[in-house]
């Protein structure tokens, strides 16, 4: 038996890096798995792989950035599953750079696909996982706020020091329903972060040595088996907490 049998977990930006490394993960537990995403070869993907080793997964399209997806998004999900145990708040968009180069566009997407779709899909979801007696909530931020030099991150660190807020904020008010909400802050081997370590040797190298543990993290085992525990029952009482998985290489306060 796995620890989340039964359970069924909504998974954003799943179809390739972090994402799918939580998606398969979760599986591995025994949760069938909503693969949420906008391309849909990409979620195909991911279900795939779980049915390789016998889980259970189903791609729903949807760009979260659009905020009229959302609900038929979930609506979806609960037909598909019959309810919803687990939020995972996944996607991400790229929002680096000077903040004098910040334009309305960029702050507008940056927004939307991070703090707005997180409370909206924090609200879509609840009623589902407290009519299941509770759930869990994991929101995927950032150290880019805590960082010793935040040049370039300031939009990027600023929609993620807002989804902390608002993961702090629903565990509050939400203890009372079940429900638990945490975040985490991960360094993994996406596909973004692979390609910039090739395309930037040195400073790559600079970036591991400063990782306490000598190493970036891996997709599954290091954020996704982390992730199986705040969504579990050994994290009964854990929620509204930050928990940093970067081998040790932000200075959270």
């Amino acid at each position: 038996m796995g620890t989340l049998d039964g359970k069924v977990a909504l998974i954003t930006g799943a179809g390739q890096g972090v994402g799918a490394g939580m998606a398969r993960a979760l599986a591995k537990e025994g949760a069938r798995i909503a693969v949420v995403g906008r391309t849909e070869s990409k979620l195909v993907e991911t279900c795939a792989a779980i049915a390789d080793f016998g889980g259970v997964a189903e791609p729903v399209v949807c760009d979260i950035s659009k905020r009229e997806q959302l609900g038929p998004m979930v609506a979806r999900v609960v037909e598909v599953f019959g309810g919803i145990d687990i939020l995972i708040n996944n996607a991400n968009a790229s929002a680096l750079g000077p903040l004098l180069e910040v334009t309305p566009k960029l702050l507008d997407r940056a927004m939307a696909v991070g703090p707005v779709a997180t409370l909206f899909l924090m609200q879509l979801c609840h009623p589902h996982l407290k009519a299941r007696g509770g759930g869990s909530i994991v929101n995927l931020v950032s150290s880019s706020a805590v960082r010793w030099d935040t040049s370039g991150y300031g939009l990027y660190a600023a929609t993620k020091e807002a989804m902390r807020s608002l993961t702090r904020t629903a565990a509050s008010e939400w203890g009372a329903d079940g429900i638990r909400v945490n975040a985490i802050a991960p360094h993994a081997l996406s596909p973004g972060l692979q390609w910039w370590t090739e395309n930037n040797p040195e400073e790559a190298a600079e970036f591991v040595r400063s990782i306490p543990l000598g190493r970036i993290g891996d997709c599954e085992q290091d954020i996704g088996r982390a992730v199986v525990f705040l969504a579990g029952p050994d994290a009964g009482y854990l929620t509204g907490a930050t928990i940093p998985l970067d081998g040790g290489q932000a200075r959270w306060s």
